[in-house]
């Protein structure tokens, strides 16, 4: 009876173990987890209407243009099978930002955004993309560049500030791609002026102008770029960490160039617009002096013919 007890004493003692070790390694896998984040921004369209999709998910807020909405791993349940761990930011002008999701799982809930905005015209939604890394380690020395981030230790303002700069990165990339487009298009109009004719119909100039003017519109309104969050007002680590940020993506180096380049568009489109109109004069001209030679045949006919 003894080395009964003694035999069920020793199993009952292993398998209490296991069962720490195996709630332990849970907890470090859960560890492990907070202390490593990926993130992955993309631009699927110009515009988002985060009030009605914040409304969807029971967050009852008005939000500025500037702002961001953030759903958690409780608002992703009933639309992700594994939501731990995980966050998405989105943004007004049209930019998500996940914080460790899959590539299925990102399909999955940009589909599901697009069913509660379904006039939004989306784009290929890896189109323009950004990814990031932000790992915490408090026994090593902290570092930054434009892929990786080191901290010692993890605030809700990382994650914040991080999201913005990735979200507003990917919507400039997609506006310097658009115009540089429209910049090769022209390109090929002055060429054809060099060749002494103006190869561009003025439905085609007003459909240039309206591009122009929607990268105006996106880049200065939307994205909002010169506007700090306001978790940056507040809290100087906050905003320290965004104007680093801000200067290794170039944010604002790159909103210029963009800027720059408009106002070079909008000047070679009015001037083509000059000469449209100069073209469409000469046209006019021409029919009246031809009207004209027509009436005066006619009337030469009839004095010598009648």
């Amino acid at each position: 009876m003894q080395n009964y007890l003694l035999i069920k004493l020793f199993f009952k003692s292993k398998c209490l173990m296991y069962y720490k070790i195996l709630i332990f390694d849970r907890l470090n896998v859960k560890d492990a987890l907070k202390m490593y984040t990926e993130f992955k921004a993309i631009s699927i369209c110009n515009e988002l209407n985060i009030d009605k999709i914040g409304e969807h998910f029971g967050i009852a807020h008005k939000f500025k243009w500037k702002d961001a909405l953030k759903l958690n791993s409780d608002n992703l349940k009933g639309i992700l099978n594994n939501t731990g761990n995980k966050t998405v930011f989105i943004f007004h002008f049209g930019s998500m930002v996940f914080l460790n999701f899959q590539h299925h799982e990102i399909m999955d809930l940009v589909k599901y955004i697009l069913k509660i905005e379904p006039q939004v015209i989306a784009n290929d939604f890896f189109t323009y993309v950004d990814d990031y890394k932000l790992e915490v380690k408090p026994e090593q020395e902290p570092a930054i560049n434009n892929d990786f981030m080191l901290i010692n230790v993890a605030s809700d303002y990382h994650y914040e500030i991080v999201s913005t700069i990735l979200a507003k990165s990917v919507a400039l990339e997609k506006n310097e791609i658009g115009v540089d487009s429209l910049l090769d298009r022209i390109e090929t109009v002055v060429n054809d002026l060099n060749r002494g004719r103006l190869g561009v119909s003025d439905e085609e100039l007003a459909k240039m102008l309206a591009r122009i003017l929607s990268y105006k519109l996106n880049t200065i309104s939307y994205i909002m770029l010169l506007d700090n969050p306001d978790i940056t007002w507040n809290n100087v680590e906050a905003a320290t960490l965004y104007e680093k940020l801000s200067s290794l993506f170039e944010l604002k180096d790159r909103y210029e160039k963009i800027r720059q380049k408009i106002e070079i568009l909008e000047d070679i489109t009015e001037a083509f617009s000059g000469l449209a109109h100069a073209k469409r004069g000469t046209r006019l001209e021409w029919a009246v002096i031809i009207l004209i030679l027509i009436e005066i045949v006619l009337s030469l006919y009839e004095i010598f013919f009648h």
